[in-house]
């Protein structure tokens, strides 16, 4: 018997009415301006109708799709023939053992989208089928996102929430470090330099946590170190560790959320959020372009887009040459204490548990 090769849909050409490619993020945010509200720093700010993750619409397809899934994705290839649509390539990662092609196809209307995730990766060095594809109908009336690791390409339907869209692409990137044997973790990362008696030592550090939970905060701090004490910042959300201890990084971006964000309690993060080039998402803005972290009227789960080296402390390397400490943050006291010394053991469990209060950043109806 000789078998048919059926090609899977996931394979098929996008092929939009017209395509805007190789645009700046200039040209993208004048693309976007229809829904900007300036804030009093210069920045954007944007609202969107879909305001956190789309976890359980989610759907991993590792064969082949089902009929109904065939149909969704037939229908939306169709439906891309008759718009135009913005495609913008980035390069993940500035390893010479990795670097991904990232290409992002969404449609015209939702131009704001594509000028977040631009600012979160970097420039492409070079021109080259891409390694992961998303393709982005926020419009569309059903909300699903379906992932084909074998295609290495997502479909994300009826969300126009930039954590989707950044999140298909780590996503896509984790697989992609798992065949090559690393880890791909959700994690900052960050250096400490201490003083040990008379020496000065430096630290890599990771630190683990759920979406909301205070990574990017404890990822971005300078811990009130002064010279020659201090820390690195290196990356904020998501690493590939090698059996090695080398951890690489991946973006060029925070995507920090927001809540109750102040100078005294944050300095790092609210000088780089109030940059006249950070893209803020889902924040409350006065019509007179005053921002108030503190209202949360929108959602608790205020974003940032904050461009890497506008963040001090940061310098020109986004992987950590060495791992010494794993910092597991739970935010649920009745698991853990405050503070907690693990052992190998006690770290491995707590690490796969995962205990955490649900935050907003998560799924909203079960935040707290």
């Amino acid at each position: 018997m000789v078998k048919c090769f059926m090609p899977n849909i996931f394979e098929e050409e996008i092929k939009p009415k017209e395509t805007f490619k190789d645009l700046t993020k200039e040209e993208l945010r004048k693309l976007a301006k229809k829904d900007e509200l300036t804030t009093e720093f210069g920045s954007a700010s944007y609202i969107t109708k879909i305001r956190s993750r789309s976890a359980k619409f989610t759907k991993i397809i590792y064969d082949e799709p089902s009929k109904e899934e065939e149909n969704l994705i037939k229908e939306a290839l169709e439906y891309i023939k008759t718009r135009r649509m913005i495609m913008v390539e980035r390069k993940m990662c500035l390893s010479s053992e990795i670097n991904l092609l990232c290409r992002y196809y969404v449609t015209e209307d939702y131009a704001r989208n594509a000028f977040m995730w631009h600012q979160t990766l970097f420039d492409p060095t070079e021109q080259r089928n891409p390694d992961i594809t998303v393709i982005s109908i926020p419009e569309w009336q059903e909300r699903k996102v379906l992932v084909s690791p074998q295609a290495r390409k997502t479909f994300v339907f009826g969300s126009d929430y930039t954590g989707e869209i950044k999140k298909a692409n780590l996503r896509m990137a984790m697989y992609i470090a798992k065949k090559r044997g690393w880890l791909g973790l959700h994690a900052g990362s960050k250096i400490l330099r201490v003083k040990q008696g008379n020496n000065l030592s430096e630290k890599g550090i990771l630190l683990f946590g759920l979406s909301g939970t205070g990574k990017t905060t404890l990822t971005c701090h300078h811990h009130y170190l002064e010279p020659p004490e201090g820390v690195i910042i290196r990356q904020d959300d998501v690493v590939f560790l090698k059996d090695d201890g080398y951890a690489i990084g991946t973006e060029d971006n925070f995507y920090m959320k927001t809540e109750g964000l102040s100078p005294k309690s944050d300095p790092l993060l609210y000088k780089a959020v109030t940059s006249p080039n950070a893209i803020l998402e889902n924040i409350w803005v006065e019509p007179n372009g005053h921002v108030d972290f503190s209202n949360y009227t929108h959602t608790s789960n205020g974003r940032a887009v904050v461009i890497r080296k506008e963040m001090d402390f940061t310098d020109n390397s986004i992987d950590l040459p060495f791992t010494n400490i794993l910092i597991f943050i739970f935010r649920r006291n009745d698991i853990v204490p405050p503070l907690a010394k693990l052992t190998t053991e006690q770290g491995a469990a707590f690490f796969m548990l995962g205990e955490s209060v649900e935050t907003s950043a998560g799924d909203p109806t079960q935040a707290g």
